[in-house]
């Protein structure tokens, strides 16, 4: 029961986490139709920045100032870079911020270097928030648990209940009727992108001292984020949430079942010797399958239902 509730609470932990992550990306693309290949490596530089400005003024003031950063900065891409980029189709823009994710990552070994950085959780989120089966849970996953579903819940009202949410879905459907009511259009595509670089940069801010503060972070997050958005449907960000809880607690109870089918076999009296035809096969084990599960449920959902769990568009 203990291993249940744990795994459980961590499942939903991590894919809590990889909806924070998932979410600007999500946004960005029901709202612009972009897929940006940089979004995790925005991750990643809110994290060192969080790092960096947590030196000098604490753990508090670099949860609001890192976010903003990276969230000027990504203003600052889809002004200067993607509006340009942009007339020349969709494969440009892939392109386009493949490289900046390349560039990002070689900026960030030159300033803090290849080594991890020492980014640890704040002493005043450093202590047991409850207690359960003789074990503590600590409170800065809480923070991270609070942190994920209040930015689902502000996201969606803002999308859903406000006069810039409606302008904002308005201009991607109906970019000449909502120019004609006189909203600068491309400017409320450099607000969305700057957002969704935001949620990236806080997603690093609080994921940051959670995982390893590293230059590989960006690579090893940032294919799992497709697999949500994809999982999840493109454009959904209710299907992105859904999706993100989904792999987060399949991977994590994976990891925590060291089981195989030869010792699924052997509980119906079945042997399974060395000389047997895929041996090598029969005794790996659920947790070394882990890391592939998310993958293979991105292959399924393609096959099956290629628009998602909850997306309107054809992937």
């Amino acid at each position: 029961m203990e291993l249940v509730v744990f795994s459980l609470l961590n499942g939903v932990l991590y894919g809590l986490l990889l909806f924070m992550l998932s979410s600007g990306l999500t946004l960005i693309f029901s709202m612009m139709g972009v897929l940006n290949f940089a979004h995790a490596s925005l991750f990643m530089l809110g994290a060192y920045l969080a790092y960096q400005i947590g030196r000098y003024t604490g753990f508090w003031p670099g949860l609001v100032l890192a976010p903003l950063i990276v969230g000027l900065l990504g203003a600052a891409i889809e002004r200067w870079g993607l509006r340009t980029v942009h007339r020349f189709g969709h494969v440009a823009e892939l392109l386009f911020t493949f490289g900046l994710a390349l560039l990002i990552e070689e900026v960030v070994q030159l300033i803090w270097g290849r080594a991890p950085v020492p980014y640890t959780v704040p002493s005043s989120l450093d202590f047991a928030a409850f207690t359960l089966f003789g074990t503590t849970y600590p409170a800065y996953k809480v923070f991270m648990v609070l942190i994920s579903i209040g930015m689902f819940g502000l996201l969606g009202l803002v999308l859903t209940k406000t006069r810039i949410g409606l302008i904002i879905q308005a201009a991607l459907t109906h970019p000449d009727m909502v120019a004609a009511l006189g909203h600068n259009v491309p400017r409320v595509f450099m607000l969305v992108f700057g957002v969704g670089s935001a949620l990236a940069g806080l997603a690093g801010v609080i994921g940051g001292f959670a995982l390893v503060t590293s230059p590989t972070m960006a690579r090893t997050l940032g294919p799992i984020v497709f697999v949500v958005i994809v999982v999840g449907g493109l454009g959904s960000l209710t299907g992105a949430f859904v999706a993100s809880l989904l792999i987060g607690i399949v991977q994590t109870f994976a990891v925590a079942i060291d089981f195989s089918l030869i010792d699924l076999l052997a509980r119906f009296g079945v042997t399974v010797t060395r000389a047997d035809t895929f041996y090598d096969l029969w005794r790996i084990k659920l947790a070394q399958l882990a890391p592939v599960l998310p993958y293979f449920m991105l292959v399924l959902m393609l096959i099956m239902r290629p628009r998602g769990l909850m997306g309107t568009r054809e992937t």
